[in-house]
């Protein structure tokens, strides 16, 4: 059977006033329109809804049994077809899935959950780590957010660059390379390393800086993240090249010291990610700007 949902505005605007011609006033259509679609609905339903009893017009008792769901499920039809522009963010009950680089959810996850539980405290976080592949959790909903430094490709995903970062060399206290009055291109290629990658990569833009200078490193190690990479450091002399942002925090923490890369390369980009159907989501925009702003108080931009 196919339905017009039309006949369900005009049966509430009837069962609400009572009569014809007043439901054709309040949906601001003709009586004798009004008095069609009545006719329509006495047909889909078998009821005849309202009855003349002398002047008035009466429901009948299928009419008044129904007329607060009718007016409910027009309620809901209207939600669907026109929602709400208006965020009430002290009610809003929803889980947010973020997918970020390991560091960037240390360096701007504690901001983001403050500034989200300030705001909306029945809003929950989601971080998930990073996979060593890549995957369509953006494009499939399972993911809501990404953050890191690759730009997605895929034209339904929409990408903000909301910050960038340049590299630094991380050592620990008393390492070699702090005891020289100019760490030289030559001296960090000398040094043995340890790279962060989630996919195990033992080479990066690094080592094609330094082919271009007739350099080449020795790669000891990969890490997974930055954390585990900075353990590395802080009990050798192992050297590892991280953004500077993202080191901020830890490396007074762990006792290491910051060294600026010999190398000319470009800034480090950080990327909001997400998926376009959310373009429109107001409390999806509403967390894109509280991540933008958390990584800009975080020094990442």
């Amino acid at each position: 059977m196919q339905l017009d949902l039309n006949l369900l505005t005009a049966l509430d605007a009837l069962l609400e006033e009572g009569s014809v011609a007043g439901a054709a006033a309040r949906l601001h259509v003709t009586a004798p329109a009004m008095s069609r679609s009545l006719g329509r609905i006495r047909r889909t339903t078998g009821d005849q809804i309202l009855v003349r009893t002398g002047r008035t017009m009466t429901p009948t008792p299928y009419a008044i049994a129904v007329r607060e769901q009718v007016h409910e499920l027009l309620h809901q039809v209207q939600g669907v077809l026109a929602p709400s522009r208006e965020l009430d963010l002290a009610t809003l009950e929803r889980t947010f899935t973020l997918r970020w680089h390991d560091s960037l959810v240390a360096l701007s996850g504690p901001a983001l959950l403050a500034a989200v539980r300030g705001h909306a405290p029945g809003v929950r976080l989601r971080f998930v780590a990073e996979s060593s592949i890549d995957t369509p959790e953006l494009r499939r909903g399972e993911v809501d957010l990404e953050a890191n430094a690759n730009r997605p490709s895929a034209p339904d995903i929409r990408a903000e660059n909301v910050g960038e970062t340049r590299l630094v060399i991380v050592v620990r206290q008393g390492h070699p390379l702090t005891r020289v009055g100019t760490v030289t291109a030559k001296r960090y290629a000398a040094a043995e390393h340890v790279t962060v990658s989630r996919r195990g990569n033992l080479s990066n833009a690094l080592d094609d800086a330094l082919a271009r200078l007739g350099l080449t490193r020795r790669v000891v190690a990969t890490a997974p993240t930055e954390a585990a990479a900075l353990e590395f450091a802080r009990g050798s002399d192992l050297l590892i090249s991280v953004p500077e942002a993202t080191t901020r925090s830890a490396v007074a923490d762990l006792g290491l010291v910051v060294l600026p890369l010999p190398l000319e390369l470009p800034s480090a980009p950080i990327y909001l990610s997400w998926h376009q159907r959310y373009d429109t989501d107001h409390a999806h925009a509403w967390l894109r700007g509280l991540a933008r702003t958390a990584l800009a108080m975080c020094g990442a931009s």
